[in-house]
């Protein structure tokens, strides 16, 4: 009867986890940036990109089997959000938690960093579950001393590392973990070196991938070192661990309480260690807080058990309903931040309201105030670029539409530009940036050039000096729109100089990545 109740209990989170996407993202908003790069990213598939390993490039892939719809896009996060509560709850009920502590760790989670990170098409969703599913046998495999449990773990490895590269944050742990504990036993088995080489075997056709294309990991680690990562603060990375978790963040650290200090629960320290060991090479490594993320549910199921016993052992019946309330309360609170469930124009009047810029949520990488959210800025505008990219692109005459190369600037351009090019029957889109490099034809044979760019180059530009016409043909007009004021701008009668320019950066940027 109660295993019946936790499953029942688990099933209801797991669907209310899933619709959440659907039912409050409002209509006025549209992809993500970084969600248009990875769903070009799908139109070339590959086992891997600059980016990220190929996993979530055949999710979108699979979505536009079904016509690239928003709602086609938005599954893939619903689904793994929802699969990772199942886990959760599992991971309670593998404890010998009760129906009470299932239903805190499901609502812990529920209201957690993951209700913003499971709406957006992005691998941290996919992070999150492998890094809760490898918790998950973990623990199976402490319970049970059963080595099928290594090949699971070895697994969870491989496709991880296939899903996004943070997974060796989790592997490092560990390792460093079973060193430490009386899982070193394992070391000496012959099946957990056969499960790490299986997944090894599973991530190796990523492996390959990145050996023949010079390891472009390397160099997007590197950009992100030298453009954003030395700039963190590791303070700013230890105090969003708690905001991050600002509902229940007393949840995981009762579970770390309960793993290192407590009797019972030193038997399953190896997911302490692996928490710190992460905490403590993203803190080395000046990695963004949120990389930190996907060690958490597996901490909120634990934590939730801890607190269920402490609950039950001292009777004190009125915290049963307290803890779901203040969790509830502060998610209603921080939900106009966290969902983009409003128009721009009316979440821009409630932050007014609330003033909101003085808790720091309105504040841009520029480090300056803006009316909304830089994510949900993020989300506005792209149709309009495509919509008039198309419309100056369609007034050309044919003749000159089969001369012109149809540009973004940056990966959010381009990829919404690939994202409606059907739609609008646009050319192929080009770009230098992101994975966009790939795809370059190796010739320059065109002698027009639309642009659609945020920054407008300098007069001066190696390249767009060598134009003999530039036209301003239209702009953004979303004004909540971090892309707000990008110009489509047609650059005419390029020089052969131009040609040169482009034909020579195309080719060392494919050599810098052994391209043919």
């Amino acid at each position: 009867m109660k295993q019946q109740k936790s499953t029942i209990i688990i099933a209801v989170f797991a669907m209310i986890k899933f619709f959440i996407p659907f039912i409050f993202i409002n209509a006025a908003f549209e992809l993500h940036r970084d969600e248009y790069l990875y769903l070009a990213d799908a139109d070339h598939l590959a086992w891997g990109y600059i980016e990220m390993p190929p996993m979530l490039a055949v999710l979108g892939a699979t979505s536009k089997l079904f016509g690239s719809s928003f709602y086609a896009v938005y599954f893939w996060g619903s689904f793994f959000g929802a699969l990772t509560i199942i886990l959760v709850g599992k991971i309670v009920t593998e404890l010998k938690g009760n129906g009470y502590a299932v239903f805190i760790a499901c609502l812990s989670f529920l209201c957690s960093g993951y209700l913003r990170m499971n709406i957006l098409f992005q691998p941290n969703f996919l992070d999150g579950f492998f890094w809760t599913l490898s918790a998950y046998f973990i623990i199976k495999l402490i319970n049970s001393n059963d080595k099928k449990f290594l090949y699971y773990i070895g697994i969870c490895f491989g496709l991880g590392m296939l899903a996004k590269y943070t997974m060796a944050f989790f592997i490092a742990g560990f390792l460093i973990s079973f060193i430490l504990t009386a899982n070193r036993k394992w070391l000496l088995n012959k099946h957990f070196y056969f499960a790490m080489l299986l997944g090894l075997l599973i991530a190796s056709p990523n492996f390959l991938w990145q050996y023949n294309h010079h390891f472009p990991v390397l160099h997007h680690m590197q950009m992100l070192q030298d453009y954003q990562l030395q700039f963190l603060s590791r303070t700013e990375f230890l105090f969003n661990q708690i905001t991050m978790f600002i509902a229940c963040f007393y949840i995981w650290v009762m579970a770390l309480w309960f793993l290192f200090l407590k009797k019972d629960g030193r038997k399953y320290i190896s997911i302490g260690i692996i928490y710190c060991a992460v905490i403590l090479l993203l803190l080395w490594f000046r990695g963004k807080f949120y990389y930190a993320a996907s060690i958490y549910p597996a901490l909120l199921a634990i934590g939730s058990v801890y607190l269920e016993k402490i609950i039950s052992s001292h009777k004190i019946k009125i915290v049963h309903w307290v803890i779901p309330i203040f969790m509830l309360m502060i998610t209603l609170i921080t939900f106009p931040i966290v969902i983009p469930f409003l128009s721009p124009e009316k979440l821009d009047a409630f932050y007014k309201t609330i003033h909101a810029e003085k808790a720091g949520v309105l504040n841009w990488e520029e480090k300056k105030n803006n009316p909304l959210p830089q994510d949900f800025a993020d989300m506005l505008g792209w149709k309009e670029i495509a919509e008039k990219m198309a419309k100056v692109y369609h007034q050309l005459p044919d003749s000159i539409q089969k001369k012109t190369m149809v540009y973004g600037n940056n990966y959010g351009e381009a990829g919404a530009l690939a994202f409606y090019r059907k739609q609008f029957n646009l050319p192929e889109i080009y770009s230098d940036d992101a994975s966009f490099g790939f795809w370059l034809p190796n010739k320059f044979n065109y002698k027009y050039f639309l642009f659609a760019t945020y920054d407008m180059p300098n007069k001066n530009d190696s390249f767009f000096y060598h134009f003999k016409k530039t036209e301003i043909k239209d702009s953004l007009t979303q004004k909540y729109a971090r892309e707000y004021g990008a110009k489509i701008v047609l650059y005419s009668e390029p020089d052969d100089t131009a040609k040169m320019i482009a034909e020579r950066s195309t080719k060392e940027l494919k050599a810098k990545y052994n391209l043919h």
